[in-house]
């Protein structure tokens, strides 16, 4: 496996110790949404225990490796109940002493239509490229949110299992894990493997894993991200076809993204490695495409190339819901490349749903399959 280096540090690693027999709630997958799960999860219900298990590290998927644009909406749209996903985003991670460099300071939408007559952003790209609309977001360092969670997790008293691979889950009362460090027992679980482990979370047939790319600019001069017109720090995305997202950097770099490699299974992922094949092809031509926008960008060389893994649902459908095996088993997948506000909400919610019984929203429900 290759998949690049990411610009952001994780450095997070748990406290050795042997696998429980048992505990009341076990979170599978140690991204964003699975560790705020099991943060939260400690804060209000502390007198329960929490396991999580991350058959990587921590942040080793798309966590770890997403471009840190954090917006109050995911691919499908509006979803209902989640209007207070950015301020509730902002406090989560408030509460639990994550640092995280967030700045909410909006994100450019930008297309190829009719853009503002004032807009900063100009580029060349399959037509003209304008800021259509600002819309509310902002970025956040992921590596930190990440290190972050993970810390605030453990520090509550959630066990943290890295390199614990869940192999079978039988369902039951209580549920058996089956893992590469023995078997847990668990009255309570929360599967938030998002692009990987489809099959544990009943997905398999209803979802498709894919590989999205990402590249940084050197650091560019101060004029030259002005003529750019990202001298204001704002993230972009594409709100038509051809995709483009992207963002500036502290350091005066420019993160880029496009592209998208099909999956068809989880050994598939295992063994991309972005400097063969389809995904270095897409690569030459994200290069030659940034090269391309603006007279600022023609020569410039690039420090880091790297990708993640994502899962869509039919129809961009994400899935929030009790798993089609066991209503003691709550499901959070589908989340895109969308997640980064999102996953920290959703597995706040998770952790109130498990404990406490918050009822899940009307969408994100699993269809259940023969």
């Amino acid at each position: 496996m290759n998949w690049g280096t990411p610009p952001w540090t994780v450095d997070f690693r748990p406290e050795p110790r042997p696998l429980p027999a048992s505990a009341d709630f076990a979170v599978i997958g140690g991204g964003f949404s699975g560790l705020a799960a099991a943060a939260w999860l400690r804060k209000i219900a502390p007198d329960k225990t929490v396991v999580l298990l991350e058959a990587s590290h921590v942040g080793s998927g798309a966590s770890g490796r997403t471009g840190g644009l954090a917006l109050s909406d995911v691919a499908v749209g509006p979803l209902e109940g989640t209007e207070d996903v950015l301020d509730t985003y902002r406090e989560t991670l408030a509460e639990l002493g994550v640092a995280s460099e967030l700045a909410f300071e909006g994100v450019y939408e930008i297309g190829r239509a009719v853009g503002l007559r004032d807009s900063p952003i100009v580029w060349e790209d399959s037509g003209t490229l304008r800021v259509v609309h600002e819309v509310p977001g902002g970025t956040v360092d992921a590596g930190k949110v990440v290190s972050g969670l993970a810390r605030a997790a453990a520090g509550l008293g959630a066990a943290i299992f890295e390199n614990t691979r869940v192999e079978n889950v039988e369902f039951g009362s209580p549920h058996a894990l089956q893992t590469s460090a023995g078997t847990l027992c668990a009255g309570r679980l929360f599967l938030a493997t998002n692009a990987q482990s489809a099959a544990l979370s009943g997905l398999s047939e209803t979802s498709q894993a894919k590989f999205t790319l990402a590249l940084m600019t050197e650091p560019l001069a101060p004029r030259a991200l002005e003529s750019l017109g990202l001298g204001s720090g704002k993230a972009f995305y594409t709100a038509d076809l051809p995709y483009l997202w992207g963002r500036p950097m502290p350091d005066g770099s420019v993160m880029f993204g496009s592209g998208l490699v099909d999956l068809g299974s989880d050994a598939e992922l295992a063994a991309l490695d972005i400097a063969q094949g389809v995904a270095a092809g897409l690569f030459t031509s994200l290069e030659w495409r940034v090269r391309g926008l603006h007279p600022a960008l023609g020569k410039v060389q690039f420090s880091h190339r790297w990708g993640g893994p994502i899962r869509f649902g039919q129809s961009w459908q994400l899935f929030f819901d009790w798993h089609p095996r066991s209503h003691e088993a709550l499901v959070l997948n589908g989340l895109g490349g969308d997640g980064v506000s999102f996953s920290v909400y959703l597995g706040r919610w998770a952790a109130e749903t498990l404990a406490a019984g918050r009822e899940l929203p009307s969408w994100g429900k699993i269809a259940e399959t023969d």
